[in-house]
C-alpha cells in the first residue's frame, strides 16, 4: 500500500465514490461491449460476458487494443496501459536496446493504433533536451517518463501554465531589449526557451499546491511534492518533471511498475488477447475480445482435434459444442456392431459350404469303393 492515501473511500458520499472512481463510465462501457457482441453472437452468455469485463477491469487487463479516447478517460486506464506497455517490450529493457521517440511511438501504436505521437514527444522532453529530441532513449528512462506524462497530463499542463506565469512576473534583467535602428533589415532573435536557473522551487510549491486533490484530474501526493521542491533552492520546470518521474513516492502511489531495480527482473510474459467463438471461425468482432488478456494462453484446437476431456475442460465461448460430438459417437459404435455382425453372418455361411462340400466328397468316395468291390466280386465268379 501506498504511504500516501487519498481520502477513505469509507467516508465519501455514494456520488462522490461513483464520481472518483468513474463507475458510470465503466457500466456504460460494459453494456455498449455487450450489445456490440450480441448483434454478431445472439448466443453469447451475458453474465459470462460482464463478469469477464469487469474481472479484466480489475486485473487492468483491458486497454489493449481499445481505442484512444478509452484509454485515456480515466486513471486506472492510463495506468494499465503503462503497465500493459512495460510487460510487453521489457525485453527491450534487458537487451540494453535504445530506441528513438518514432520507434517509441510505433510500439505503442501496436497497442492502440490511434495513440497520438504529441504524448511520446512531451516524454521525450522530460529526459532529453529541446535541441536533442532525436537521440536515443533507454527503455527504464521512457517508461517512467510516459508513466509521469501520460497519467498526470492535466496537471502537468497546469504546471506549465504556473511556471510560465511566474517566469514572466520575475523576469531576468538579462532579457534583451530592442533599440530601434535605422536598417529594416535587422532581426532580434528572442530565446523560446525557459531560463535555465529556473524559479523558486518555494515559491513554485505554493503555487502547485492548490492542485493536489483534484477531483476531475490525477496529481501527485502533496508530501512527495514537497520533498522534491524542498530539497533545492530552484527548480526548472523539466527538472521538476525529471524529478516527480524518478520519485519512489510518486511511482508506488500510481501503483502499476515496480521501482528501478526490479523493473527489467522477472521472467518475460506473453500476453495474449483471449479468442471468443466467433474469432474462431474467422470473425471480425470489435467486442468483449479486446479487454480479454490471459498469460500464456494455448492454441485454441480445432474441432478434428478437440478430445472430450479437452472439451470439457475448455472455455464455453471458444469451446466446441458437445452435443456434436456425443452425436458422432453412437454412429461410430452402430457402425461397429454392423459390421461384427455382418462379419459372423460370413463365417457361419463359410462352414456350412465346407460341411456340405465334405458330405458331397465323403459321398462319392463311399460310391467309388463300392463299385471296386462289386467289380472284384465279378472277376471272382468268373
Amino acid at each position: 500500500m501506498s504511504f500516501y492515501t487519498n481520502e477513505d473511500r469509507f467516508s465519501m458520499t455514494a456520488e462522490r465514490y461513483l464520481a472518483k472512481h468513474h463507475v458510470l463510465t465503466y457500466m456504460e462501457d460494459s453494456i455498449a461491449q455487450l450489445l456490440e457482441n450480441r448483434e454478431e453472437n445472439p448466443k453469447i452468455n451475458p453474465v459470462k460476458i460482464l463478469s469477464e469485463y469487469f474481472t479484466a477491469l480489475r486485473d487492468g487487463n483491458h486497454t489493449m487494443f481499445r481505442e484512444y479516447q478509452f484509454i485515456h478517460m480515466t486513471p486506472h486506464n492510463r495506468a494499465s496501459f503503462v503497465k500493459l506497455f512495460w510487460k510487453c517490450y521489457k525485453q527491450i529493457g534487458k537487451k540494453g536496446d535504445l530506441l528513438s521517440i518514432q520507434e517509441y511511438h510505433s510500439l505503442i501504436a501496436l497497442l492502440c493504433s490511434d495513440f497520438p505521437f504529441e504524448i511520446v514527444q512531451k516524454t521525450a522532453r522530460i529526459i532529453l533536451m529541446d535541441d536533442a529530441l532525436d537521440c536515443l532513449i533507454s527503455f527504464t528512462d521512457f517508461i517512467y517518463a510516459f508513466q509521469t506524462q501520460f497519467y498526470y497530463e492535466e496537471f502537468l499542463d497546469k504546471c506549465l501554465e504556473i511556471y510560465q506565469s511566474m517566469i514572466q512576473t520575475h523576469s531576468s534583467p538579462r532579457n534583451p531589449v530592442v533599440v530601434p535602428s535605422g536598417t529594416e533589415d535587422t532581426k532580434i532573435h528572442m530565446n523560446n526557451h525557459l531560463p535555465g536557473d529556473g524559479v523558486d522551487a518555494m515559491q513554485y510549491f505554493r503555487a502547485v499546491y492548490p492542485l493536489c486533490d483534484r477531483m476531475n484530474y490525477s496529481t501527485p501526493p502533496a508530501e512527495a511534492l514537497k520533498e522534491i521542491l524542498f530539497n533545492v533552492p530552484r527548480v526548472s520546470f523539466y527538472g521538476f518533471l525529471m524529478a516527480i518521474a524518478k520519485s519512489d513516492a510518486i511511482n508506488e502511489h500510481i501503483g502499476r511498475l515496480p521501482v528501478k531495480s526490479e523493473l527489467l527482473e522477472g521472467a518475460d510474459t506473453e500476453i495474449t488477447p483471449r479468442q471468443t467463438h466467433e474469432e474462431k471461425k474467422g470473425a471480425n468482432i470489435a467486442g468483449p475480445r479486446n479487454y480479454l488478456v490471459k498469460k500464456r494462453i494455448a492454441p485454441v484446437k480445432s474441432k478434428s482435434e478437440n478430445t472430450p476431456s479437452d472439451i470439457n475442460n475448455s472455455n464455453p465461448v471458444v469451446m466446441v459444442t458437445k452435443p456434436s460430438v456425443q452425436q458422432s459417437q453412437p454412429r461410430s459404435r452402430s457402425v461397429s456392431r454392423s459390421r461384427v455382425s455382418s462379419r459372423g453372418q460370413g463365417h457361419q455361411t463359410h462352414l456350412t459350404v465346407a460341411k456340405t462340400s465334405r458330405k458331397k466328397v465323403i459321398s462319392s468316395e463311399e460310391s467309388s469303393d463300392d463299385s471296386d468291390d462289386t467289380d472284384d466280386d465279378s472277376d471272382d465268379d468268373e
